[in-house]
């Protein structure tokens, strides 16, 4: 059988038909985390893993092989309880051991997202499958970058933020944030937008169309209302000191 690694090689993950074909290909789960009490051995619980003693334990395995174990086993176990927390899930969490970055509790990051060097992913955020952070940005607490999103590096993306994602309809092109960009909070990206370097997006924004460098964007759809200034790069400039220093 196919191991995910080995699906994750044959797929490009920026293509939205080859995201779909993964998504397709890949096994679904339904992990369950499982207490069990009762008068059970260890030959019952053959081949299962399982933490504690077999009178007393903690099973980890899918629902399927869960509900089997419970009905074959009904008259030996006096109490049970269960966990989980998806139905059929399609891309597991990505291993955030893996990434040079600090990734604070809550978070949620999609196995085929990358993460590059010296990020801050707050609270909250969610980060799609096939989307691309660049080293020293930040992805504030609750904002979502959908599939395929594409920032560059040193970029603020604001508390509630929002970069749609492009999976479908796939001739959608990705969202584009280049270096330098700051989004402010709850302001929402739409698809296929491009965002020049060191542009500035103001809070509550809905931006429609590409956005050039250096500009500052503002309103609901966002405008350009000025160049950026030396008073809105001090009013924008992002702290060295919460990145960095995790060797």
């Amino acid at each position: 059988m196919t191991s995910n690694d080995e699906l994750k090689e044959r797929f490009d993950f920026t293509d939205p038909y080859e995201l779909a074909k993964y998504i397709k290909a890949i096994k679904k789960t339904t992990p369950v985390k499982a207490y069990i009490k009762g008068n059970l051995s260890a030959n019952d619980l053959e081949g299962l893993e399982y933490y504690g003693s077999p009178e007393s334990c903690v099973i980890f395995a899918e629902m399927d092989i869960v509900k089997n174990f419970l009905n074959k086993h009904k008259g030996q176990i006096e109490s049970h309880r269960l966990e989980y927390d998806r139905k059929n899930s399609a891309i597991p969490m990505l291993d955030v051991t893996r990434i040079n970055s600090r990734v604070e509790p809550g978070s949620f990051i999609r196995e085929g997202a990358h993460i590059g060097n010296n990020c801050v992913i707050m609270m909250g955020a969610v980060i799609n499958i096939g989307a691309n952070i660049g080293d020293g940005t930040m992805i504030d607490m609750n904002a979502v970058v959908g599939a395929r999103g594409q920032l560059g590096k040193n970029v603020h993306l604001g508390a509630g933020a929002v970069i749609a994602g492009v999976l479908e309809p796939p001739s959608k092109t990705p969202v584009i944030i280049e270096d330098n960009v700051l989004i402010g909070a709850n302001a929402v990206i739409l698809e296929g937008v491009h965002i020049g370097e060191g542009a500035v997006i103001a809070a509550g924004s809905i931006v429609t169309k590409d956005v050039p460098a250096g500009t500052v964007v503002v309103g609901s759809p966002a405008r350009v209302i000025k160049e950026k200034d030396d008073k809105t790069k001090l009013k924008t400039k992002l702290l060295e000191d919460l990145r960095g220093n995790l060797d």
